[in-house]
């Protein structure tokens, strides 16, 4: 039985010291006191993702992915949103994204 979250909040941008530069949403508010409490039942399963990862299927618009979320000691949870579903979606930095996952 999956978990349907929805969530929306802004785009933003961050940039490594290599130049390179990652796009995230970040999960808070219920949505990610959800995400939280799913982690803590899959690491009582001992079946939870990498660095604390839980993979999800995401859906912005008419984009659907699957893909891991992280979490954040500052920001919740982060949701990577790759270049090509940005431009499917004409998302840009800043812009207020909501998004559907399946968990």
């Amino acid at each position: 039985m999956s978990e349907r979250l929805t969530h929306t909040g802004p785009l933003w941008r961050w940039t490594g010291g290599n130049g390179g530069s990652w796009h995230f949403l970040s999960i808070d508010g219920a949505a990610g006191e959800a995400l939280s409490g799913t982690a803590l039942m899959r690491r009582l399963e001992q079946t939870i993702g990498g660095f604390g990862s839980l993979k999800v299927r995401a859906t912005i618009g008419g984009s659907s992915f699957a893909t891991s979320v992280f979490p954040s000691k500052s920001a919740g949870w982060m949701l990577p949103v790759k270049a090509s579903v940005r431009k499917a979606e004409g998302l840009a930095e800043g812009d207020a994204v909501t998004v559907v996952l399946e968990v």
